[in-house]
């Protein structure tokens, strides 16, 4: 025993500088996760809970913002990048987390009495999507990725007495489970291949043999299940809507980010020929998750839809990437900025469905809509914003991230592929005018109340949405200047 926590010390010492800096922010939400179910057990401390939650989400971004200012590289002895991209991915997760919290608030009723679960789950799952974002071998990525999944497993069926939240839950934890195990045995294949599980190992070694094709091909595979493009994309309807809407802001952004957030770094693992398939994946994934969406009667199931469609446009990012794009760091650059202004605009079109939640969950129907403008100016206003950005109208976020996206896949001489990215992109303007519509040029439902306003945190939340995606869109290049 002894012996043991003397290489505990030793190794604790052995840490650099560099280490200590680069994963501080990860360090700062364990912080957090510890705090916060200390908290909850001594007494007279639960309103701390809050408070930790708050300060470790902050505390982290603070020094993802260091990290942007001076890199630190591969740390951890070659297990973890501490780079520009990882710490901007970081940033975004810490905001996926923190509005995915704050449009909890007032959210729960029957559950109150496990809200410190909840809060607990969403930080372990925030750390899962840093380790992920940063991995330099498949063995640190798995541990991130279990990090986030499991607790998401809970979260999805946290409203234990909705039939529908616990089918979710069974249903995201089966098909998680099963793409974990396609990862696992990839990853074996490809080791059993090379000798070696490290990304840069794997760039020196190279993957022609047979064996390691087939363990890339078994991860991709659990890949495209996490950020669901097709044919991995079946799942995700159901289980956002029966989730709770808090937790489906998280899944629908931090998650998808996550997942792209390696799968733009293990890029390099696939054959230049898997292009073409890819390009088909994206296209697919886009054009069913469009004409899905275009079909659909409530609010969650249509954006569960929706999220399927940019998944496959970011799809395309990565096959630009794969091919090979003239301007070095583009197709990333296109990435992180569709994916700040996707957090930003999803969170809050999700969140808008939560309050509305909160008034009955009638309100999530699209017919419940009817007259919003007019009742809500506000609410009607910043939900307008937000499918507009989605849609991705001048002016928002959402325009620019798809005109990098396209003008990386134009730089990738893809350019059949562009135009029907483009052209499916205007089928989705088909649900999402038809949402504003609704809440503008249709008369109330008689008899029916309006939704309640007065949720402070929620409030702030969509404030701040509405605030990101518009200065995403107004001033593309301060933020490309600063931060890409």
């Amino acid at each position: 025993m002894m012996a043991l926590l003397n290489n505990s010390a030793m190794e604790f010492q052995a840490l650099t500088s560099a280490d200590w800096n680069g994963g501080a922010p990860m360090l700062c939400v364990t912080a957090g996760i510890i705090l916060a179910l200390l908290a909850e057990v001594l007494p007279g401390f639960k309103p701390a809970r809050h408070v930790a939650f708050l300060a470790s989400l902050c505390a982290a971004v603070l020094f993802e913002m260091r990290i942007l200012g001076a890199p630190q590289g591969t740390i951890f002895q070659g297990t973890f990048s501490a780079d520009r991209a990882s710490a901007l991915w970081g940033i975004l997760f810490c905001f996926s987390g923190l509005l995915a919290w704050l449009y909890s608030r007032r959210y729960y009723k029957e559950e109150k009495p496990f809200l410190a679960e909840h809060d607990i789950l969403m930080l372990c799952s925030v750390l899962g999507m840093m380790l992920m974002a940063g991995a330099e071998d498949l063995l640190t990525f798995f541990v991130g990725l279990e990090l986030l999944s499991v607790p998401l497993y809970s979260l999805a069926c946290f409203r234990r007495v909705r039939m529908e939240s616990v089918e979710a839950g069974l249903r995201y934890f089966l098909l998680g489970a099963f793409a974990a195990g396609l990862f696992l045995f990839g990853t074996a294949l490809m080791y059993v291949a090379t000798g070696t599980i490290s990304l840069a190992g794997l760039r020196e070694t190279g993957l022609d043999s047979s064996l390691s094709l087939l363990g890339v091909a078994l991860m991709a595979s659990a890949l495209f299940f996490k950020v669901s493009v097709f044919p991995f994309q079946f799942w995700v309807p159901d289980v956002y809507q029966g989730s709770p809407t808090p937790v489906t802001v998280f899944m629908a952004t931090g998650t998808k980010a996550a997942a792209f957030a390696f799968l733009m770094k293990v890029v390099f693992l696939l054959p230049a020929s898997a292009a073409g398939i890819l390009s088909i994946m994206a296209i697919a994934t886009m054009a069913i998750g469009n004409l899905g969406a275009l079909i659909q009667e409530d609010l969650k199931r249509m954006l569960g839809y929706s999220s399927v469609a940019h998944a496959g446009t970011l799809l395309l990012v990565v096959t630009s990437s794969l091919i090979g794009d003239p301007q070095a760091g583009a197709p990333l650059q296109a990435a992180l900025y569709y994916m700040a202004a996707y957090v930003f605009t999803a969170a809050g079109a999700f969140g808008m469905i939560a309050m509305l939640e909160g008034s009955g969950e009638h309100f999530t129907k699209l017919e419940s809509l009817r007259g919003l403008g007019t009742r809500r100016p506000l609410l009607a206003g910043a939900l307008s914003i937000f499918m507009l950005s989605l849609g991705g109208f001048p002016a928002t976020g959402g325009f620019f991230g798809k005109y990098f996206v396209f003008t990386s896949t134009l730089r990738a001489d893809m350019t059949v592929v562009s135009v029907l990215g483009v052209l499916l992109s205007v089928v989705a303007l088909g649900y999402y005018l038809r949402v504003i519509m609704t809440m503008w040029m249709r008369p109330p439902v008689e008899g029916q109340a309006a939704p309640s306003a007065y949720r402070p945190a929620a409030n702030f939340a969509t404030g701040l949405c509405v605030f990101f995606v518009l200065a995403l869109g107004f001033a593309p290049g301060w933020f490309l200047e600063r931060f890409f």
